[in-house]
């Protein structure tokens, strides 16, 4: 199998290795790489100080204190040669920009903090950089083979017939990360109580790691990682959602939050989550068979949404519910108002993490109105209300809410949207095309108002908008600029 690195990548490299320095592909480009998976980010090391590629790439920049400098190129999307053949008829290639980061080889000092290093000192060689990183797979240096010394190179020194570019390469894997990718295991470089102590966020990086490739934690990283799991307070919000929402959009969404839970990782991250562990939902006639935890976690293993603030918000649209606990009079559990709750709850969760504005109100608004009733016999009027209370780009989102809580609850996959859903669904479709109807669609606007009124500009102009746009919205027949001239002489306000 033949990996072939773009243009771009190769320059930057060359150039590095023609001025002298010692450079390699590292990271999760070479992961990448030895899985045949699609790499997204090329990153770098070398033994040349920041200043020193400074000089060699113009447009680069060097912000930090950890030795990284960013070369922006642009990029065209590229992915393995075997699965060039499957895709070259399904999609085009596409131009990205993108930022290539070389660092130089450092080793770290002391993490009071568990997240940054007391102090960072250059390296002096590759295994040196090496020993600093987290997990074995990521703990492997490739070398290009762009010289002729290097096409000299031997057959044996290389583990598999990959090749890069149609030349061979040399690895440097000091701590076997080739064998625990053969092995689809996620193990920490050297001591792993040491590793998470380093940098608490790589608690979290294992479960995603693990989540995304389907790999299993080896025992005495993951004994570490429950023992140290306290740790991860000392994580910024925004670097806990970064990782979260990285688990939320794999394909195993589930198991990584259960991997989460099992860790102790969940009671630093969401612990309102573990609230509704046997927080019983069972009434006689409903179809809820799980605790309030454990529907959680089922639904967004079946939102049909790949979208990770969707799935987020699945995860936590009934986690008002322990909160609102109570009995009816027959005794039975009710959970009045839990999504009015559940809405405040999501709030404050979305602040701690740090989520955007767009996304917080996105998440609170979906699990605020989770439990739309479904009527077959609403007006088509009453689906245009409830789109503009959704707001027509939370439809889909808010319907696929429900496909997860519905499966999320015990009932099968064939019965993921009931009759009355289907019939839901295909009404909003129906008003969707081509778009809703709204006060900018009357047959008459605010100038004609002012002229056949002889009024100024004014709130009695919206007002008088607002009742015309919800007379019509009942009967779409009646917006013609005849009718509703008319009518304007006959409102009162």
């Amino acid at each position: 199998m033949n990996i072939t690195i773009p243009q771009p990548i190769l320059q930057i490299y060359q150039t590095i290795l023609s001025s002298g320095f010692e450079v390699y592909l590292v990271g999760g480009s070479v992961r990448n790489i030895l899985l045949g998976k699609d790499v997204k980010d090329w990153d770098m090391t070398t033994k040349a100080t920041p200043e020193e590629i400074l000089k060699l790439f113009p447009d680069a920049f060097y912000d930090n204190t950890f030795g990284t400098v960013g070369i922006p190129i642009s990029l065209q999307s590229s992915v393995s040669s075997h699965q060039q053949e499957k895709t070259r008829d399904q999609r085009p290639e596409t131009r990205d920009q993108t930022v290539v980061e070389v660092t130089t080889f450092r080793t770290e000092k002391s993490y009071s903090d568990s997240r940054h290093p007391d102090k960072v000192a250059w390296g002096k060689s590759i295994e040196e950089d090496l020993e600093r990183r987290d997990f074995t797979m990521n703990a492997i240096a490739l070398q290009l083979a762009l010289t002729e010394k290097r096409e000299a190179l031997r057959k044996e020194e290389n583990e598999t017939d990959l090749t890069v570019n149609g030349l061979p390469y040399t690895i440097v894997d000091p701590y076997n990360g080739q064998e625990d990718l053969k092995s689809h295991t996620i193990r920490a470089v050297g001591d792993p109580t040491k590793r998470f102590k380093e940098d608490a966020l790589r608690l979290m990086r294992a479960v995603r790691f693990a989540t995304q490739l389907s790999f299993t934690i080896e025992e005495s990283t993951w004994k570490s990682m429950q023992e140290d799991a306290v740790l991860l307070g000392n994580i910024s919000g925004e670097r806990i959602r970064d990782e979260l929402l990285k688990i939320l959009a794999s394909d195993l969404p589930y198991e990584g939050i259960m991997l989460l839970k099992n860790a102790g990782l969940l009671a630093h991250i969401l612990p309102e989550l573990l609230e509704g562990i046997n927080v019983s939902q069972t009434r006689p006639g409903r179809h809820h068979v799980y605790d309030v935890f454990e529907h959680n976690l089922l639904s967004v293993k079946y939102c049909p949404s790949p979208d990770p603030i969707v799935r987020f918000a699945t995860l936590i649209h009934d986690i008002g519910k322990p909160h609102v606990e109570g009995r009816d009079e027959n005794g039975l559990v009710i959970f009045y108002n839990h999504e009015v709750e559940g809405a405040k709850v999501a709030y404050e969760i979305c602040d701690r993490l740090h989520f955007s504005k767009k996304d917080r109100k996105k998440i609170v608004h979906l699990i605020r109105w989770h439990m739309f009733s479904v009527d077959e016999h609403v007006s088509d009027a009453g689906i245009r209300r409830f789109i503009r209370r959704i707001g027509v780009e939370n439809v889909k989102d808010l319907l696929d809410v429900r496909v997860g809580d519905r499966l999320g609850s015990g009932i099968p996959e064939e019965r993921a949207e009931s009759w009355r859903l289907k019939k839901f669904r295909e009404r909003i479709e129906k008003e969707l095309q081509p778009a809703p109807f709204s006060i900018n669609d009357l047959a008459i606007d605010g100038n004609d108002i002012m002229k056949a009124l002889g009024i100024q500009p004014g709130p009695m102009v919206g007002k008088l908008l607002q009742q015309l746009f919800e007379e019509v919205d009942e009967d779409l027949s009646r917006n013609t600029k005849d009718y509703l001239l008319k009518r304007l002489h006959e409102l009162k306000i």
